[in-house]
């Protein structure tokens, strides 16, 4: 059963490799097609600097899109839910490789010594307002 877990997740960053590979050569291509599009009009410096210029503007769109994101994603943080279970789903939701190793975390020191698996689950409960409670 693990073998198949491991077997799918080596398939699927091998499909991103492919893909991100893909990527960089379909960018490098087609800075070079700008290139020779516009070497004859402005010459080996202009065509350089025509296509530097359009990397940083490409470069500019992909900020704003990520700013605009990231605005939507605080909008949506600030409206999150104030009961213990809302505010887990949105840790989840929002840091799932942290939230994992928080679970294995969690998962190994209940195993070691189980009033570490109070306190953790405590920490996820406890809003940010609520006094804290010492531990016996």
């Amino acid at each position: 059963m693990i073998k198949f877990f491991l077997g799918r997740v080596a398939l699927a960053l091998a499909a991103a490799a492919v893909l991100a590979t893909s990527a960089a050569v379909l960018v490098v291509a087609l800075a070079f097609a700008l290139y020779a599009l516009v070497r004859s009009y402005v010459g080996p410096a202009g065509a350089a600097a025509i296509v530097a210029g359009a990397a940083a503007l490409l470069l500019l769109l992909g900020a704003l899109v990520l700013a605009f994101a990231a605005r939507i994603k605080k909008r949506d943080l600030a409206a999150r839910g104030k009961d213990p279970a809302a505010r887990l789903m949105n840790l989840v939701r929002e840091k799932p490789v942290t939230s994992i190793a928080a679970a294995l975390a969690a998962g190994f020191l209940a195993v070691r010594n189980p009033k570490y698996l109070g306190a953790a689950l405590r920490s996820f409960m406890e809003t940010p307002g609520q006094p804290k409670r010492r531990p016996r």
